[in-house]
């Protein structure tokens, strides 16, 4: 009897105790990415030769091919966040200052929960001309796995080198553009062509989740 006894305590006990693991367990809710490692400062440019899909021209075209001079600055962006909309003429001054700058713009859309909705193709054809955006390229997720974005909109830029000297937001009100103080992307995009030291070289990415399957 005490064997028996003995036996159904040990037994209740690890139930108990799996239920109790299983509760505490992370869980990633779906349609959302699990935790990348944004990618560090100095690092080369992932998958810079890998062919999207431009929505724009309907031609394949890697970030190399957008390169310019003085480096490339890649954008996570899509169509609906409120974030995305907020940031849009604070976006468009980024692009005329960029084609001042001869630095080359890589748009990218990597929302593929949303691929059939809101992030369509035509969609993102639709929102391109509108804004006047060059090329507005579909990432299947790789490219945001590799760079560790996890927000739109989040910036990455890198030097002639294709080397990373800033990532994160373009500013230090994403929520209320109207109270910017520092332009954190313009600044790094003019000290990198001046050859002076960028400051901050990352901030954090405000705004919504890049939508996976």
């Amino acid at each position: 009897m005490k064997k028996i006894l003995l036996f159904l305590t040990l037994t209740l006990s690890g139930l108990a105790l799996g239920h109790q693991l299983q509760a505490q367990s992370p869980t990633v809710p779906q349609g959302t990415a699990s935790p990348k490692t944004s990618l560090a400062i100095g690092s080369a440019m992932p998958l810079a030769d890998k062919a999207l899909h431009d929505v724009v021209t309907g031609r394949q075209i890697s970030p190399n091919k957008l390169k310019q001079s003085a480096g490339t600055l890649v954008i996570f962006s899509c169509n609906t966040c409120p974030y995305v909309v907020k940031a849009q003429p604070r976006t468009r001054e980024v692009l005329k200052l960029a084609e001042q700058l001869k630095i080359g713009v890589v748009i990218l859309n990597s929302n593929e929960a949303q691929r059939n909705d809101a992030d369509s193709e035509d969609a993102m054809k639709a929102y391109a001309r509108q804004h006047g955006y060059a090329h507005y390229l579909v990432d299947l997720g790789d490219l945001a796995d590799a760079f560790g974005a996890t927000r739109t909109p989040e910036v990455f830029l890198f030097n002639a080198e294709n080397q990373l000297v800033y990532k994160g937001a373009m500013d230090d009100n994403p929520a209320n553009p109207e109270e910017v103080k520092q332009l954190y992307l313009a600044n790094a995009m003019n000290a990198m062509v001046s050859k002076q030291t960028i400051d901050p070289t990352s901030s954090r990415s405000v705004g919504c989740s890049i939508k996976r399957k």
